[in-house]
C-alpha cells in the first residue's frame, strides 16, 4: 500500500479525519497530506487537521487537534456530556494557568485558565457529534464548573442541567459533594440537588 493510500485509510480509520500527529505517530512523512490536499483528496481545516472532502467538518475535533493543553468545559462540556440540547455558539476550553491564550481567543474560543490541581481535575475522554474522541470534563466537575462565581452560564442553562443529571444512571453523587467542597460550591449545588432528588 502506497503511503498516500495509508493516509486515506488513517482518515477513514477516524470519521474522516487526519492529523500531523497521527502521521507522526504511523511513521509517515507529513509530505503526504500537502500532496492529498493537492490532489483534491484530502482538504486541509485547521493547523495540522485534515478531512476527506466528503466530510463534514468537526469543529470540536479540530479545536482540540489544536490546542491539545486545552479541555471543554462549561457550557460545551454540557453539551457533549447531554446536559443541555443547546448547540453552543462558541464553544469553551480550559487551559493550564500559564497558558497563552491569544491564539485560542483569535479563533473564537471562550477561553479560561485553571491551576492545577483543579485543571486537571475531572478530565475524561468523550465523543464529538461526529464520534471523534475528545477530551472534557466529567458532568460533576463541569456542573460545579457552570456554579461558580465568573461562569457566565445562564439560571436555566443551569437548572436543565441539573434536572438531566439527575435523571441520568451514571450520575455520581459522591464525587458531585467531593468537587463541590474543593470548588467551593457546596451550598448551590445543594440546592439544586434537594429539589431533584
Amino acid at each position: 500500500m502506497s503511503k498516500s493510500n495509508k493516509v486515506l485509510t488513517i482518515a477513514k480509520e477516524n470519521n474522516g479525519t487526519v492529523t500531523s500527529a497521527m502521521l507522526q505517530s504511523a511513521g509517515i512523512a507529513r509530505q503526504y497530506l500537502k500532496i492529498l490536499v493537492d490532489e483534491g483528496r484530502l482538504e486541509k481545516v485547521a493547523r495540522g487537521v485534515y478531512v476527506l472532502p466528503e466530510v463534514w467538518d468537526d469543529e470540536l475535533f479540530n479545536l482540540q487537534a489544536q490546542f491539545k493543553k486545552g479541555i471543554f468545559s462549561k457550557e460545551t462540556a454540557l453539551f457533549l456530556h447531554d446536559l443541555t440540547d443547546r448547540t453552543p455558539l462558541a464553544y469553551a476550553m480550559t487551559f493550564p494557568e500559564n497558558y497563552n491564550l491569544s491564539k485560542v481567543k483569535s479563533e473564537g474560543v471562550i477561553a479560561s485558565r485553571a491551576k492545577e490541581p483543579l485543571y486537571s481535575l475531572g478530565i475524561v475522554s468523550t465523543k464529538s457529534p461526529s464520534g471523534n474522541e475528545l477530551i472534557s470534563y466529567n458532568m460533576e466537575k463541569t456542573l460545579c464548573d457552570i456554579l461558580r462565581a465568573r461562569s457566565g452560564v445562564e439560571a436555566g442553562v443551569i437548572a436543565e442541567a441539573f434536572k438531566r443529571y439527575a435523571l441520568k444512571t451514571n450520575k455520581n453523587i459522591p464525587r458531585l459533594s467531593e468537587y463541590a467542597k474543593l470548588l467551593k460550591v457546596e451550598e448551590k449545588v445543594r440546592t439544586y440537588l434537594e429539589v431533584l432528588i
